[in-house]
């Protein structure tokens, strides 16, 4: 269960890497940055007074803020989308250790988001879960909407072809920072969440973050599929909790938590690469049936 309600909250990032990964077709690193600012700022605030949902807005905006900033640098100063998401990344870094003053931050004994619930007599675990998917669902709820208006299909029309959206008059540049504000937003938030779930903040919290949201999202898309943009992101959520009940049980079968990082980036390489071992696997079929 520990696993599942980890799986929700790092479903919310999934959905965000989904977005720039997927829709922009921009493999944007920001999300290494933005995840930790996201805890360092939901950090702060709630060891400084303020309410953890207020705290948890305000990290959402520190992520956009992020995003914002990749966004600017690939369109106005013409930097690859790569190189822009690597700069903005090394940049937050001192930026998140400016808003804690320290390199990690402690929870513990210090109301959450979750708190509430708990007080209803549900522990932490459940109460994570509780939240997690109504939180989710709710996300995935805004996001069809909002992909459903006319600003919504730009920025994924941008994603599969900026030159058609173009030639409809759109500016591209706008609906790429856009996208880019969206999903380091939901980053952050996810990393807020992540935060007040485990009970403290670090500033590399973010380190990998990237290959596991990619993994989620292939996952997600390999064993779950899609029919529409709705199931499509509720994939997003199964396959995020997917991978984290697999890191848990590849633990519990006596993995070393040091293999942890090259396990998931085999799963991605693997998951990526099946496209390919299917081409392959298709002249086999046909002669097996001429055979026949």
């Amino acid at each position: 269960m520990g696993a599942v309600s980890l799986g929700l909250l790092w479903a919310v990032m999934t959905i965000g890497v989904f977005i720039t990964y997927r829709v922009l077709n921009i493999a944007d690193l920001t999300v290494e940055g933005s995840i930790a600012m996201g805890a360092a700022i939901a950090a702060k605030c709630i060891i400084s007074g303020i309410n953890p949902y207020l705290a948890t807005c305000l990290a959402l905006l520190g992520g956009m803020a992020a995003g914002l900033a990749t966004g600017l640098l690939h369109t106005q100063l013409k930097i690859p989308a790569l190189l822009s998401g690597i700069l903005t990344m090394i940049a937050l870094w001192s930026v998140n250790l400016r808003i804690m003053g320290t390199s990690n931050i402690s929870l513990l004994r210090m109301g959450t988001v979750y708190q509430p619930l708990e007080n209803l007599g549900l522990n932490k675990t459940y109460a994570i879960i509780v939240l997690g998917l109504l939180f989710v669902f709710a996300l995935i709820t805004i996001l069809y909407w909002f992909f459903g208006t006319e600003i919504g299909s730009a920025i994924r029309a941008t994603g599969n072809n900026p030159h058609m959206v173009r030639a409809q008059g759109i500016n591209t540049n706008t609906t790429i920072i856009l996208g880019l504000i969206i999903s380091n937003g939901l980053v952050a938030m996810s990393g807020a969440l992540i935060a007040q779930s485990q009970s403290y903040s670090d500033v590399q919290m973010g380190t990998g973050a990237i290959i596991i949201g990619l993994a989620s999202v292939i996952i997600g898309e390999v064993l779950f599929g899609s029919r529409n943009f709705y199931t499509r992101m509720v994939s997003l959520m199964l396959g995020a909790v997917t991978y984290r009940i697999i890191i848990a049980l590849v633990l519990k079968m006596g993995m070393p938590a040091n293999d942890l990082k090259l396990f998931t980036a085999l799963t991605v390489a693997f998951a990526l690469s099946l496209p390919v071992f299917k081409s392959y696997l298709n002249p086999l079929r046909s002669l097996f049936k001429e055979v026949e």
